[in-house]
């Protein structure tokens, strides 16, 4: 059993909160902190009563200052930074300064500009092997269950993996004209981005949505997927053996679409502070001020994801291709937790890779990818939580 701060209290870190108290076991002891300390004192409310004792936190997540002095105060066994992707430096720092173990779900992105690269928090190697502490790095679905699907497969079916495919297939549909299902400013920043993928060893870099396949998801249908820029790429290639190309796709209806290059269009997507009224505002962060709040979709969203990898490598000198994936439905989500599945898909992953450094089963000094550590027990994990996976040994590759 342990004490785990959880900073964040949006759709991601109410599922992963719940889940914590389901698992009261490992996690008898968490304190919620946000920078809003209503959001907290309110999912506190609705889950009191269960084997794990909750308190909660205001908290400035970009103040490592104040990330220390509540760390002290709280003496956690460990830190789950479900805040924004901004702000993971500061709460390192101060997992540094404290010596506690540390885990996200999103990679570090300056502020300034839509740059989704490891760089800044590998650099935190040595320091954090220094202090003896882990880092778990990228604890969601994808960067997460997809990087520890890779670690799986080359454990248990390759003796090299040659060329991994992620695709990423929302099939719910929330009635609203133009919405996102994760934190809006991420979302439009990511998909806005040029995309590219790995191959032999560089970047192959695309214009945003220039790459469009069409495929068949199991239990969701036939769905347009676009190729794009995404950060477990970076880290697959480095850490899974044989690799020459990994792609990562996901789908986009034409609503969706038709909305983003409107709002590009005319400067919404922007994040170039202007000047409006005497104030110097960020276009996209007012856009996300009035677009729904992605944690109010639940009740509304019907349907089901569909996320995994393709794999092509060779298993005693022959070719073999091999599909991971889970389905999660959107109504059952929000029936188990209040949360509609993107949020869903996120949460639970971070509450076994959290629960995973704890037990120390996942603990080792430095700063690490999920794909670096062995992949069974997440699995299993997986399975007991609510991810339950499928494997196909026959996919229909992505041309």
């Amino acid at each position: 059993m342990g004490k785990a701060l959880i900073i964040g209290c949006g759709g991601v870190a109410s599922v992963a909160i719940h889940k914590c108290c389901q698992n009261s076991e490992i996690f008898d002891d968490i304190m919620i902190a946000s920078r809003t300390k209503s959001k907290c004192d309110a999912l506190k409310q609705k889950l009191d009563g269960g084997k794990t004792k909750i308190s909660t936190a205001q908290v400035d997540a970009d103040s490592t200052e104040q990330l220390i002095n509540l760390i002290n105060e709280y003496n956690p066994d460990i830190v789950l930074n479900l805040a924004l992707p901004y702000q993971d430096l500061s709460i390192m720092d101060a997992c540094l300064a404290t010596k506690k173990h540390y885990v996200d779900t999103a990679n570090y992105e300056p502020p300034e500009t839509a740059k989704f690269e490891y760089k800044w928090q590998w650099a935190y190697r040595d320091k954090f092997e220094a202090a003896g502490i882990t880092a778990l790095l990228g604890s969601g679905f994808d960067p997460g269950v997809t990087s520890v699907f890779s670690a799986y497969a080359l454990k248990h079916h390759f003796d090299e993996i040659n060329y991994i495919d992620i695709l990423d297939c929302n099939g719910g549909d929330h009635g609203y004209p133009f919405a996102t299902n994760f934190n809006p400013e991420i979302n439009i920043r990511e998909v806005t981005a040029n995309g590219s993928y790995w191959e032999n060893g560089t970047w192959v870099e695309t214009k945003p949505m220039q790459i469009k396949r069409s495929y068949d998801f199991a239990e969701v249908g036939k769905k347009d997927m676009y190729l794009l820029h995404h950060e477990e790429l970076e880290s697959l290639g480095s850490n899974i053996k044989g690799i020459k190309r990994i792609r990562f796709f996901m789908t986009f209806g034409e609503s969706y679409l038709t909305h983003l290059i409107c709002l590009q269009n005319v400067g919404m997507t922007s994040i170039e502070p202007i000047e409006f009224e005497g104030k110097q505002i960020i276009p996209l962060q007012f856009l996300k001020a009035v677009l729904p709040d992605p944690a109010s979709l639940g009740p509304r969203t019907v349907g089901k994801t569909n996320i995994g990898c393709i794999f092509t490598g060779i298993k005693d000198g022959r070719e073999k291709n091999y599909y991971l994936y889970n389905i999660c439905d959107h109504q059952e989500c929000y029936k188990e937790v209040g949360s509609q599945a993107v949020s869903y898909t996120t949460g639970v992953p971070a509450m076994i890779g959290t629960m995973l450094v704890m037990n120390g089963e996942w603990q080792k000094p430095g700063v690490y990818n999920v794909e670096e550590f062995d992949p069974d027990p997440f699995m299993a994990a997986l399975n007991k939580w609510g991810l339950p996976w499928k494997e196909s040994f026959d996919p229909v590759l992505v041309d």
